[in-house]
């Protein structure tokens, strides 16, 4: 047993998505034989104390197709039955906040 196994499994690649007050994280990791998975945390800052919490969903290979089906299939439904208008997102480094502008188009 080595001290490797004790830490979380070693990151691939990572993927940051900034998405008004949440925060996406994409990350491949490897398991022990080398083989890759997906985690994906949604961070959203609490405003009643400004503690980051954090919700994650581990992904594994064998379930990519039938996840993105599903997610696809939701995201087609929503498109079909309401607008969806997408958000540019500025970022000012000194507050920290992030601060949007709605674009004047829609898929």
């Amino acid at each position: 047993m080595g001290e490797f196994d004790n830490k979380e499994r070693e990151e691939v690649f990572s993927k940051k998505v900034r998405a008004g007050k949440r925060t996406y994280f994409f990350d491949v990791k490897a398991t022990r034989s080398g083989d890759y998975y997906l985690t994906l945390t949604e961070s959203k800052k609490r405003l009643e104390d400004g503690v980051f919490v954090k919700h994650k969903i581990f992904l594994y290979k064998e379930d990519f197709e039938k996840f993105a089906e599903g997610l696809n299939e939701t995201v087609d439904y929503i498109k079909s039955h309401q607008e969806v208008v997408e958000k540019r997102y500025e970022y000012s480094e000194s507050d920290g906040i992030g601060k949007y502008q709605s674009d004047d188009f829609s898929f």
